[in-house]
């Protein structure tokens, strides 16, 4: 083996941009570097592919450290969407797509995209709530056996 990595899959598991962006970053780097790449999304990051949600993830405002605000502005009314519209404009200027292409973008590119069976059941959820690019919902140990020999990386 020469060191390089040849598959990765990536968790998803948090609903906000923040959460959010960074799995489909690296996914779409991996893709471009000819690595195999699977995303595997569970808990809230089903919003990510859930039809009625893709477009319209926001930026966790409360207790978000990374914002360097006091926790209390979070609460302020608007204060999300501001920080929302601020965070996608910057996108913008470096040409991130929004959620909803860039989903479209990592698969066309070939990253299998995956929703966690048991937060799928926990939510109510059915494979008709989620957007076209979602190859399977499948269980963790199936999630184990598609990254075998692989790096699992948790964003």
């Amino acid at each position: 083996m020469d060191g390089k990595i040849e598959k990765v899959s990536i968790v998803i598991s948090k609903g906000g941009l923040d959460g959010v962006y960074p799995g489909l970053i690296m996914a779409n780097g991996a893709r471009m570097e000819g690595i195999e790449a699977n995303l595997f999304f569970t808990f809230f990051g089903l919003d990510a592919i859930t039809t009625k949600r893709m477009g319209r993830i926001k930026v966790a405002t409360v207790g978000n450290p990374g914002l360097h605000l006091p926790s209390l502005a979070g609460i302020l009314p608007g204060f999300s969407a501001l920080a929302t519209a601020m965070m996608k404009k910057a996108m913008d200027k470096i040409d991130i797509p929004p959620v909803p292409e860039f989903i479209a973008m990592v698969a066309d590119a070939g990253c299998r995209l995956y929703a966690c069976k048991a937060t799928v059941d926990m939510f109510g959820l059915k494979k008709e709530d989620f957007c076209p690019q979602v190859d399977s919902i499948i269980n963790v140990g199936k999630f184990y056996a598609i990254s075998a020999g692989g790096q699992i990386i948790f964003t």
